[in-house]
């Protein structure tokens, strides 16, 4: 690659899923025998890094695994995938994060999810970020580490120019402070419902949305609609980008393959409408795949899906 490939680095979750499927739910108590079992690896934070190295770019994982036999299984997975690792710490008091998912045949879902050692990141995290930050083109963050933390390494990429990204899931109360040091906010619906305090379920609503969100001090806003595409804003510009026409398996890190994808085209100097269509692109692909990481598409798929249906 040459000297302009982005220095991508993700703050965030790393999880193991869990995922059983049976005929239906049990009730208390009882036992009902189900059809399959697989093992995901997952977390948002673990699958924007493999996102954004799968599009090329230098890809660097801060967080932490448990002291079980998930942990050396996720960092082996990461590692597989491009992903420099050395900002990931273990924390052998803890089990790694890992969400049990059960699914039955209506394919409905629940989910209990451990946090582990991801709720145990700190001032060792925030110091793997800051060494990282020197000559790194963005810094992704989501929600499933400590507020503080994300606000701690925001402040330090702000102060050194690098790009800030944040992706606020899972949905949880977000300080006004970190509005005004995101470069780029990419909620879903449902997130930016949270956010914004009225429902958004569409194009019209969504630009509503961003006007809110602008109005806090970020410098941009995507909002994901699923099924609908995506809407985007920023001061000078905004626009719907239509949804790609794929046969859709698994909705598992769409919106994660659409986040790297977007950070590392942002990051080669896209414009922020070119960029959406890219990372429109980059979802869309990991629908027709099961599960997370293994769902994020490479590249070349990406860029072929845009020529195929964007001529």
């Amino acid at each position: 690659m040459s000297q302009e490939q982005p220095s991508i680095i993700v703050l965030g979750g790393i999880n193991m899923d869990l995922v059983t499927y049976s005929p239906r739910f049990p009730k208390p108590g009882e036992t009902v025998v189900g059809t399959s079992f697989v093992t995901y690896a997952g977390g948002k934070g673990a699958n924007q890094a493999v996102a954004a190295a799968r599009m090329g770019a230098r890809s660097a994982m801060v967080g932490r695994v448990g002291g079980d036999i998930f942990g050396p299984q996720l960092l082996d997975g990461l590692s597989a995938a491009g992903v420099d690792v050395t900002g990931v710490g273990i924390n052998p008091e803890v089990s790694s994060g890992i969400a049990v998912i059960g699914v039955d045949e209506t394919a409905q879902n629940c989910i209990t999810q451990v946090l582990g050692a991801n709720d145990t990141c700190g001032p060792a995290e925030a110091a793997a970020v800051r060494r990282a930050l020197p000559g790194a083109s963005a810094l992704l963050l989501q929600l499933e580490v400590s507020i503080e933390l994300s606000l701690a390494v925001a402040r330090d990429a702000k102060s050194q120019g690098v790009m800030v990204m944040l992706d606020p899931g899972p949905v949880r109360p977000v300080p006004d402070e970190l509005f005004g040091l995101c470069d780029v906010i990419t909620p879903n619906e449902t997130e930016a419902q949270a956010l914004v305090g009225f429902p958004v379920t569409g194009p019209e609503s969504a630009a509503k949305a961003a006007s809110a969100l602008l109005e806090r001090g970020v410098g941009a806003v995507v909002v994901k609609l699923g099924a609908q595409g995506a809407y985007f804003a920023n001061q000078g510009t905004n626009g719907t980008v239509s949804p790609f026409d794929v046969a859709a398996v698994d909705s598992v890190a769409a919106g994660d393959a659409f986040n790297g994808a977007l950070a590392v085209s942002l990051a080669e100097g896209k414009d922020l409408s070119a960029a959406v269509v890219i990372a429109s692109a980059a979802g869309a692909l990991a629908v027709t795949k099961s599960g997370a990481q293994d769902s994020m598409p490479e590249r070349q798929q990406v860029e072929d899906l845009v020529r195929n249906q964007r001529p």
